[in-house]
């Protein structure tokens, strides 16, 4: 199972995001990214190979922004190459997505986005989402209720998570049938995510959990749960 780390609050969140994919290397992977918000732009580095692959790259070309989102992907859909490593940005450069699962229906959305004109930029199902949600971002949704359209074209189990320039403060996650967890961390003015509790346990010690079919908006004051056809909920922080 693929690994999914977050952060949004006052610190730097590249290191934040690559310790906490350390954390989860037990779980197995080809390849390794991360993407953060830096200055007004999302800048993403990403590689084929173990995290220290990754570790060189963010060396060489460093990265720094107070809130982003990283993964570390076990191949299904393309091969373990650095093209097809998560995040994977939209073609406005205003969107990021990882993703943990698999689009079932990955043929049959492919098809339609490229009918409408859709250049796709790697092989895999991940990058389906990231369009869709582009799709109703430019209808004029905001970026909650565009992941939460482009979700319902979605056939199978999912952990996604979403970053946006437009609303530079939040991260978007949703959580779609058994495709592993989605953990969100709270501390104090800053707010994590994860595809699992070692990933952020040395920060923060209060976490809640989404249940299948539930999404959250979390900002570094704190989140809120919805299910999918956006009725609020209730999250006990444990």
């Amino acid at each position: 199972m693929c690994g999914i780390v977050g952060y949004v609050g006052a610190r730097d969140a590249t290191p934040i995001i690559y310790e906490g994919l350390r954390r989860l290397e037990y779980r197995g992977y080809d390849s390794a990214g991360l993407a953060v918000i830096q200055g007004e732009s999302i800048a993403i580095r990403r590689d084929a190979g173990k995290l220290t692959c990754l570790g060189s790259l963010l060396e060489a070309e460093p990265v720094h922004g107070t809130i982003g989102i990283g993964h570390t992907r076990w191949a299904t859909h393309g091969e373990p190459t650095a093209r097809n490593a998560h995040p994977h940005m939209g073609a406005t450069g205003e969107v990021v997505v990882v993703h943990n699962g698999i689009v079932e229906n990955f043929l049959t959305l492919r098809d339609e986005l490229i009918s409408e004109g859709v250049t796709l930029n790697s092989e895999t199902d991940t990058e389906i989402i990231v369009h869709l949600v582009e799709r109703y971002l430019a209808m004029g949704e905001d970026l909650a209720s565009a992941a939460r359209k482009a979700i319902g074209h979605l056939d199978g189990a999912h952990g996604i998570v979403l970053l946006s320039t437009r609303e530079p403060d939040r991260i978007v996650a949703a959580r779609l049938g058994n495709a592993g967890g989605v953990v969100i961390g709270v501390g104090e003015g800053e707010s994590y995510l994860a595809s699992d509790i070692p990933a952020i346990l040395e920060h923060t010690r209060q976490m809640a959990f989404l249940e299948p079919e539930q999404m959250a908006v979390v900002t570094r004051d704190g989140f809120e749960v919805q299910t999918l056809d956006g009725q609020r909920v209730e999250a006990e922080i444990q």
